[in-house]
Order: structure tokens, then C-alpha cells, then sequence
């Protein structure tokens, strides 16, 4: 589109100014930050205007002569990506955005890379020859790119000497613009087409679980065209007060204080859990889920969680890949928007000690494209008129969490669930599967009779005996929030999820493993087996892995480990998992990921778990060095502190010398992991008592008292009217 009387200076100036935002908004941005209001639905025609899908994209789409509904067909990148792109260009002006960038997921950001994203952002424009600007947006810049791969986290498939890295446009998940920037998501891979990301691994396990699930589908009776994971991500945070977050640099450098003396006060009363939302934060959630609906990204519910000042957003379920794509775009906003508001949103895993850690339940189930669930039971049988398949498919995911509960494990092992796992606030690093009493009754029996037969969840009554208060029904199953990963009735839950997480292994793993046992069930349907007869015997043969009673039960850790179900309590051993024989050959067999990725991939994120502990360990000896021993000496209680403080300092350093002096990614994850959690906690019990010692005005980091209550801490006067 050109725009021949517009001045190249008059149109990079808006480049320069950003989007062509009213002056409201500009007002906005430069009042106070707790001064801004933004409800969170104004109008639902607002929803999705910042996404290029749907309504909003046919609009622009008809008006270069393409079809509605255009863009749910990827085969669009092959025969309209020119007229795509001036689609996508008008909306962009139109929204008062003037930039693109290919945005993609490098392996290894958790915690380090903010937004956990790459992107290089090009102003969408040229000069004709009269040298006069024009907008343009070609359809081959975007569709691919290219940038230096060797600058990212590779596990040596990528060197400077072969530094190529290309993004490829990813038609499943939608365009969408934020400010004056229209993000187009894309995968990242090598020259050689190796995964440098966290998404083709994702997009390759999808197509494996779509092949093997509607082979097994047609063999049972059933055909569909293609299945797909549909997830929904429960994302739990802290939100601190940032002045405070500001006096507590490992906070800043680290995302986890790696010192400091509990509170008097901490979630002992159960008091927070779903309790009013604190004003403050709340205008920061409002101004977040605001941003979000925007981008079509459908945050429903926002509540406290259980550790003062924790809270959660849940979205509606979505297709795994734009449902990731959106979970970490949802993490950028809340640690953007939190400094807005005074606070500092903190993702990480285990931020405090001695309170409830973040996760990031992982809830899944499987789709037809035609919207059939296959893990609904009653949904699944009147679609295909078959009792039979249900079981079927569940025997299959038996199987898969069984043999292959260590990849199930080590796609878990982000760094901070070391402090996490088993601490009765996520399950142990023992991979079973709750499927609840009458689930497990129902696939009893049909491992014995081998028929298949209807699935009727019970239910129950209750009533109050209050006139006031109707009878009503709930499910006669409880729920078990010790499993690792139960069935909730139409889903299986990953809830050991950590915080942090892009989640793109996980759903890699599950998909993957999925994909494999399915596969198995179809080979030996295919050579004669009959289905239920196949079922069956997978069930007798894996059902140690299902398990109903209490996952903290240290009895019940025994004896599950005994039984020989899948336990590994260290996140370095179950690191090294990815790239055992076994695990290579099952990615290898279906396309996922070849031999040099697995390995290249087990040598990042040990990298990445060293680099953590690293970078805490470093924090831990200035803020000794920095703040504790200045305190102790300005309290003049140097006498019981000071000596046990430098030595505390001398050993974690020594640990550091012994990390360096590691001979492989292995051993220096391995001496890392100890230099956490034993020489690092022994010193943070010295800190944590000269803490007790010092008067609170010569303490100059923040407290957890100062950081965990914003309801003591914020009165009404920080509140905009």
C-alpha cells in the first residue's frame, strides 16, 4: 500500500512514537502507575481485536478477494501468502501498529530470558524509487526469516562457524499485535532442519498422536480425520511489592529468595486461598486479563491461592500449540503490567521457603476434528456408536505413563521444582495415575470380562435438610491432589507442572508417549489381536501404575517404588532420561526427535539447571558479604554470627570451584545440584539467624513480612478512586 503524500519524515516519526495510540492512552501511560483503571470486559466486541483470526481476519482477507475461514487451512502459506500479508498489513494500520516480528521459543529461557521469547522487530516499510515510504509487507518475509542461531542455547548444533537459524511461520497458532508490533509466531530450526526451539518438538509429537490415535480409531470401528491435544494451563504467582522486590537481589537475578527468616505469620490459617482479592492486585490482574482479552486470549478465572500474596489465572482449553503460545505471552503481560502497578510478579517455582510453591497444572485431553473428546466417555461412545473404544484408549495411556514415567518426569524438571516436589503442595516424583474408584472398577472389570460396556459415573445426593437449600448432586469421587497425574473426568491432569515452564516438553512427552502406546495397541490389532483382548492384557501388565490413595503417604512411596513404578527424586538424573537409549529410539521412531537432538537437548537443559545454581550461589555470597555480615557487624552481634557467615560464604564458594572443575554437562549439573540443596541451605541457616538477631532497621534486605502481606503493608491510599 503506498502512501505517496505522506513525508518519510512524518511516517518514521510515528515509528519512532510507536503505535498511533489516542492521547488518552498516552495520558494513561504516563500517569502514576496505580492510577490506571482498565476494566477487564468493556464490550465483547473487544475480544480478539488484537488477533489476526477468525471475524477479525475475514474482514481484512475479504477485501483482497480470499474466503473466509481461510486461515484454519495451513495450505494458505503455499498459495495466498502475498495477499495474507497485505490482509495483515491493512489490520495492522488500521490498529496503529507499523512493526513485525517473527517470535519463536529458544530452548532453555525459564527463568532467564524475559517472555521466554526471541524476536527481532523490522518496521514494516520501504521507499519507492522516487524514494518516497511505503508500507509493505511481503508474503515471504512473512512466512520465513533468518537470524544467528549460534547465539542461542543449541547443545552444539550450532556453532558461530555454522550459525544458521531460520523461523518458519507456524499457520496453527494466530497472528496477533501488541502496541505497535504484529507478532507472528514461528518455529526455529537449524540448516539442517534440527529443532532449536521448544515448538517443532510439539509439532512433530502432535502429528505422531494424530497418526497412531486415527489408526487406532479406524481399527476399532471409529474413522476420523485427525486428532490433537487440547490443554488448559492453570498459571499460579506471586505478586510483591516491587519496592521490596527491589532490596532483594536474588529476587531480581535469581526469581527465588535464596535467604531469609519466615514471618510470624504465613499460610498456617488457611486464610488465603480464594479469599477477596487484595485491591491492589487486583487492579493489576484486571489491567492483565484486560490486555489479554485483547489478544484473544481467554483468561476466565482469576483467585488467590494458598501462600499469601499467591494468585491464579486459568484460561478456557485451547489447542496445545496456541494454547502455549499464549500461556507465555500471558506471563510477559503479568510481569509487565505488575511493575505498573508498584508490584513485581514472580513466576518461579518455590519463591519462598516454608510456604506453597507455583505450578502450572497441565490439564489435557485428546479431540477428533470433528470436537469429539476421546477421554469423554459418554461423549466419545454417541459419536461412534461403541462402547468399546473408550477402554481401549485409556489401556493405552495406562501403558504409556508406566513405561515411560521417567520422560513424564524429566519433562517436570525445571529447576525450581527441586524445592517443590513431594513438599505436600505438589505431588512426589513418583510417576502414578489417579483414576478414581469408579474409573478403576470400570477398567477392573473390563480387563476380566474383556467386553466393553458403558461407563456410568456414579453420583450423589446430598441434601442439607434446610428448606431453603435444595438437594443437590455431586460426583460420588473425590478429589486426589497427590497424584502427579489424574483423571478428572473428561482430562488427565498434570500437576506437577512447574510455574515457569513453557510447557511445550511436556506436552511433547505426553503426546509422544501417547502416540507410542496407541501404535502398539494398532500393531496387534493389525495382526490379528482382537481390541478388547489387547486392551486387556496392557491393563494387567501396567496397572501398578494406577494408584488412588495418598501420593505423600511415605508408606505409599515405598511401596509404589517397590512395585517398581517410575521414581526419580533427583531433576539432574531424570534430566539425563532424554537421551537414554530407550527414549532416543522412541522419539527417533516417530519423528520427534532424532538421536543429536535428544542428546543436544539433555546438554541445554543441564546447562540450564547449572547456570541456575550458578547464577543463586553468586547471589547467595554478595548478599552475605554485601548485607549480612555489614548487619551483623552494625548490630554488634558479630560474636555468634560472624564466623559461621564467612565460612558459609568460603563454602558455597568452594562449591562453585568444584562446578567449574566438572568434566562433563553431567557432573557439573550433579555438583550443582548439591551445592543447592545442602551447602547453599546449611548456609542459609546461618543468614536466617543472624536475620533473627538484627534489629529490623539495620536489616537492609527486604523481609518476608515486607514482601508477602500486601494486605498490612498497602493501604487505601495506594489505591487509584
Amino acid at each position: 500500500h503506498s502512501f505517496p503524500t505522506r513525508r518519510s519524515s512524518d511516517l518514521l516519526s510515528r515509528f519512532a512514537r510507536g503505535s498511533r495510540a489516542p492521547a488518552s492512552a498516552l495520558a494513561r501511560r504516563a500517569a502514576p502507575a496505580l492510577t490506571q483503571r482498565r476494566n477487564f470486559i468493556s464490550g465483547s466486541e473487544e475480544y480478539g481485536k488484537h488477533c489476526f483470526k477468525g471475524a477479525v481476519a475475514d474482514a481484512y482477507l475479504a477485501k483482497h478477494g480470499l474466503p473466509a475461514g481461510l486461515l484454519d487451512d495451513p495450505s494458505w502459506t503455499t498459495t495466498s501468502a502475498d495477499k495474507v500479508a497485505a490482509a495483515v498489513m491493512d489490520w495492522a494500520h488500521d490498529n496503529g501498529a507499523s512493526v513485525m516480528t517473527h517470535w519463536f521459543q529458544p530452548m532453555a529461557s525459564l527463568g532467564v530470558r524475559h517472555g521466554q521469547t526471541g524476536q527481532v522487530h523490522n518496521a514494516m516499510f520501504t521507499f519507492d524509487k522516487d524514494g518516497k515510504v511505503e508500507w509493505e509487507l511481503e508474503g515471504k518475509a512473512l512466512l520465513k526469516g533468518e537470524t544467528d542461531g549460534s547465539s542461542y542455547p543449541s547443545g552444539g548444533m550450532r556453532a558461530t562457524h555454522t550459525a544458521g537459524g531460520y523461523t518458519v511461520i507456524d499457520p496453527t497458532s494466530p497472528i496477533f499485535l501488541r502496541g505497535d508490533t504484529v507478532f507472528v509466531p514461528t518455529i526455529f530450526v537449524s540448516f539442517y532442519g534440527d529443532a532449536l526451539d521448544e515448538k517443532t518438538p510439539l509439532m512433530r509429537a502432535q502429528k505422531a498422536v494424530s497418526t497412531q490415535a486415527t489408526r487406532l480409531l479406524k481399527l476399532l470401528g471409529y474413522g476420523v480425520d485427525k486428532v490433537g491435544p487440547n490443554i488448559g494451563l492453570e498459571q499460579e504467582f506471586f505478586l510483591v511489592p516491587r519496592k521490596d522486590y527491589y532490596r532483594r537481589p536474588d529476587l531480581q537475578l535469581t526469581g527465588r529468595t535464596i535467604m531469609g527468616k519466615n514471618a510470624p505469620r504465613g499460610q498456617e490459617m488457611c486464610d488465603h486461598y480464594m479469599a477477596a482479592i487484595n485491591p491492589v492486585a487486583l487492579e493489576c490482574m484486571q489491567e492483565i486479563q484486560h490486555e489479554c482479552f485483547m489478544l484473544g486470549i481467554p483468561l476466565r478465572t482469576r483467585h488467590r491461592e494458598v501462600a499469601p500474596n499467591q494468585y491464579e489465572f486459568a484460561p478456557f482449553f485451547g489447542t496445545a500449540v496456541t494454547q502455549i503460545d499464549q500461556n507465555l505471552m500471558v506471563m510477559q503481560i503479568c510481569d509487565e503490567v505488575a511493575a505498573r502497578h508498584g508490584l513485581a510478579c514472580l513466576p518461579q517455582e518455590k519463591p519462598f521457603k516454608d510456604i506453597n510453591g507455583s505450578g502450572k497444572h497441565n490439564n489435557i485431553s485428546l479431540g477428533t476434528n470433528t470436537g469429539v473428546n476421546l477421554l469423554n466417555p459418554a461423549q466419545l461412545a454417541k459419536a461412534s456408536g461403541s462402547h468399546e473404544i473408550f477402554p481401549v484408549l485409556m489401556a493405552g495411556i495406562v501403558r504409556a505413563i508406566d513405561l515411560h514415567g521417567d520422560l513424564m518426569r524429566m519433562a517436570i524438571a525445571s529447576p525450581g521444582n527441586d524445592f517443590r516436589l513431594g513438599a505436600c503442595e505438589a505431588p512426589p516424583a513418583i510417576i502414578s495415575t489417579y483414576l478414581g474408584e469408579t474409573m478403576t472398577a470400570y477398567l477392573d472389570e473390563f480387563r476380566k470380562s474383556k467386553a466393553g460396556k458403558e461407563y456410568a459415573p456414579a453420583v450423589k445426593t446430598v441434601d442439607l435438610g434446610l428448606d431453603e437449600i435444595a438437594p443437590f448432586t455431586m460426583p460420588a469421587e473425590d478429589r486426589n491432589r497427590t497424584s502427579p497425574f489424574p483423571y478428572g473426568g473428561h482430562r488427565f491432569e498434570f500437576r506437577a507442572v512447574g510455574s515457569s515452564q513453557n510447557v511445550s516438553l511436556v506436552n511433547t512427552v505426553l503426546c509422544t508417549i501417547w502416540a507410542d502406546s496407541f501404535g502398539h495397541l494398532a500393531d496387534q490389532i493389525e495382526a490379528g489381536g482382537k481390541p478388547a483382548e489387547v486392551a486387556a492384557a496392557a491393563l494387567d501388565q501396567h496397572w501398578k501404575v494406577i494408584f488412588n490413595g495418598n501420593n505423600y503417604d511415605e508408606a505409599n512411596q515405598e511401596a509404589l517404588t517397590k512395585a517398581g513404578v517410575w521414581r526419580i527424586d533427583s531433576g539432574v538424573d531424570s534430566l539425563q532420561r532424554l537421551s537414554d537409549p530407550k527414549n532416543v529410539d522412541l522419539f527417533s521412531r516417530h519423528g520427534v526427535l532424532s538421536e543429536k537432538e535428544c542428546k543436544a537437548r539433555t546438554a541445554v537443559l543441564l546447562d540450564h539447571y547449572s547456570g541456575t545454581v550458578e547464577m543463586e550461589a553468586l547471589c547467595m555470597v554478595d548478599m552475605i558479604k554485601q548485607h549480612v555480615i555489614p548487619a551483623v557487624v552494625n548490630a554488634e552481634v558479630e560474636g555468634p554470627h560472624l564466623s559461621g557467615l564467612q565460612a558459609a560464604a568460603a563454602k558455597v564458594e568452594a562449591g562453585l570451584s568444584k562446578m567449574h572443575g566438572a568434566a562433563d554437562e553431567y557432573s557439573k549439573a550433579t555438583a550443582a545440584r548439591e551445592l543447592r540443596l545442602e551447602t547453599m541451605e546449611a548456609a542459609r541457616d546461618v543468614c536466617d539467624k543472624a536475620e533473627g538477631d538484627v534489629p529490623e532497621d539495620l536489616w537492609t534486605l527486604a523481609t518476608y513480612k515486607e514482601l508477602l502481606f500486601l494486605d498490612s503493608h498497602q493501604g487505601a491510599d495506594a489505591i487509584s478512586d
